[in-house]
């Protein structure tokens, strides 16, 4: 028996027989050509094989997994299309004189590290698929075919880490529980164990190479650890907790349709955060009553240039419509130097997250803002579009916002260009806007509270800095005070305050959020029901 300790990104417990995907580590060899046309011809051809295979993964994943899963293999098609990429590949087989493999390779490892080193968790995961990318030109390049894991009974996956394409092509009636040595909240393996509802453990210190296949294990999403051949008295236990789980997960069904009120009548709006118009059908299948925070810059990420105003309307317009008249929050360009947008000609920045991003882009650059506020106030007579913007500091840009957005109504109007006036909000993520929250909430309709950066920005730690685990405490009871003064100015200027940070999800801490007043709370699609039932049960 042997305990290994991890960190869960999906709770729950799972016992049965482990799987261990080993991937073949093959060196590349670098070889000296003479042909360069050739390996760039080659490379050429490579590329649109990878690009066939990933349509035929596209259209398998969209009929067997839904439309959530299959968007991860649209991410990949376009980071195989970007020209960044590209051109280092054909600049290392020109310059170099090297065979495509080893050009393809050695950019993979290049780009993947880059995006590794990113403070952004969305654009970490990026990673993953750069690596996969990679992966598969060289396949096609080598004439190898990536098949689909198969197994005869419902198995634990242990991994280094799951692919994109791997995730997707799993057959899901087949696992119980994931266990990884790397990946991150936002992996892809960590998506799929929430879309699935397993439990799911990333950063589990262990060896594969002495982990056999059909060993008998247990994974802990609760107590966070992984038991390799567990004793009975172990097993028992796990059994009686996968009982008391399903029970829950039954019982949890009962509350679709029903109304997140407090038993004393206080209603609570439970909304979902979704990154693409894809989740938004997913938030609706787990009954959220509204999007409490839809990130608009996976349209600004991978890719070559801005979207234009009539990608961004079409988008819009299509969450809208698919809320049925439920409210849809969206958040404008939240984007920092972190992340990789070279047509923002962002510059490199030693601190990021204290740096050139979100507002102060929009603010700095405003054809981009106008351009999407445009989409956004177009797209509003669809549905009921709100609109929030993020890392706001000052009263000053607030009213440099609402400037800008009266140009942009003034300019529509103009153009007989049909618009309405939507609800518009700021987020609380700095301790700066919470200590001026009394005169911001004079100016907007709404704040909602990012837990993630204000938790950051009031302990002065970088929530990305494993070192620091064990000083980040999200519950520290300056942030919890801080979420208080901002709710207690929003409610005195009679406007609604909610929580769209990852302590929206926080079980402990859902009914002192009650009981400080938020009146909504935003979390992941797979929380929604769970945080009903807590909800329905204060009195």
């Amino acid at each position: 028996m042997k305990i290994i300790k991890g960190k869960a990104v999906y709770e729950g417990v799972a016992l049965g027989k482990i799987h261990v995907l080993k991937k073949q580590k093959e060196e590349i060899e670098r070889v000296t050509v003479e042909d360069v046309a050739g390996e760039l011809e080659r490379v050429k051809l490579a590329k649109e094989e990878a690009n066939r295979e990933l349509q035929e993964l596209y259209d398998k994943a969209l009929a067997e997994l839904g439309e959530e899963n299959a968007a991860i293999i649209q991410i990949q098609q376009m980071m195989l299309e970007d020209e960044d990429y590209q051109e280092a590949i054909e600049d290392k087989i020109q310059s170099l004189k090297v065979n495509a493999e080893y050009a393809v390779s050695e950019t993979g490892t290049e780009f993947a590290f880059m995006f590794a080193s990113m403070d952004d968790e969305y654009m970490k995961a990026r990673s993953a698929d750069v690596k996969d990318i990679t992966g598969r030109i060289i396949d096609c390049l080598q004439g190898d075919k990536k098949g689909r894991e198969t197994f005869e009974e419902p198995v634990i996956l242990v991994a280094e880490d799951l692919s994109p394409s791997e995730t997707v092509v799993l057959d899901k009636s087949k696992i119980l529980a994931f266990a990884t040595v790397y990946g991150s909240a936002n992996s892809h393996t960590a998506i799929l164990a929430r879309t699935m509802n397993i439990p799911a453990l990333i950063g589990v210190d262990m060896n594969l190479e002495e982990l056999e296949n059909g060993a008998e294990a247990v994974v802990d999403g609760f107590a966070q650890e992984l038991i390799l051949q567990p004793n009975e008295e172990q097993k028992e236990k796990a059994r009686q907790q996968i009982r008391e789980e399903l029970e829950k997960q039954n019982s949890l069904k009962e509350l679709v349709g029903k109304e997140t009120v407090t038993q004393d009548g206080k209603k609570i709006n439970l909304y979902a955060n979704v990154g693409s118009v894809e989740d938004v059908k997913t938030a609706l299948e787990n009954d959220a009553e509204g999007i409490g925070l839809f990130r608009s810059e996976f349209l600004y990420l991978g890719r070559n240039q801005l979207p234009d105003e009539e990608e961004q309307f079409r988008i819009y317009k299509q969450a809208a419509e698919e809320m049925q008249g439920k409210r849809l929050i969206i958040r404008t360009l939240d984007i920092g130097a972190d992340k990789q947008a070279d047509y923002l000609h962002l510059d490199k920045e030693e601190n990021p997250a204290l740096g050139y991003r979100a507002i102060r882009i929009c603010l700095s650059q405003p054809d981009i803002f106008k351009t999407q506020l445009r989409a956004l106030y177009r797209a509003s007579v669809y549905g009921q579009i709100a609109i929030m913007y993020p890392m706001i500091i000052s009263v000053e840009e607030v009213e440099a916002i609402q400037r800008i957005s009266g140009e942009v109504k003034e300019e529509l109007k103009a153009e007989n260009i049909p618009y309405r006036d939507v609800e518009e909000g700021i987020m609380i993520e700095t301790p700066a806007a919470v200590m001026i929250s009394d005169e911001l909430a004079k100016l907007v309709d709404f704040f909602s509270v990012g837990t993630n950066d204000l938790t950051q920005y009031t302990l002065a730690i970088d929530r990305q800095n494993d070192k620091l685990d064990t000083f980040y405490n999200p519950h520290h009871k300056a942030v919890l005070k801080l979420i208080r003064i901002a709710t207690d100015n929003a409610h005195k200027e009679g406007k609604w305050i909610g929580i769209c940070g990852e302590l929206a999800a926080d079980t402990q801490l859902t009914e002192q959020f009650v009981r400080m007043g938020i009146d909504e709370l935003s979390v992941a699609p797979a929380y929604i029901l769970k945080i009903r039932r807590i909800i329905r049960q204060i009195k």
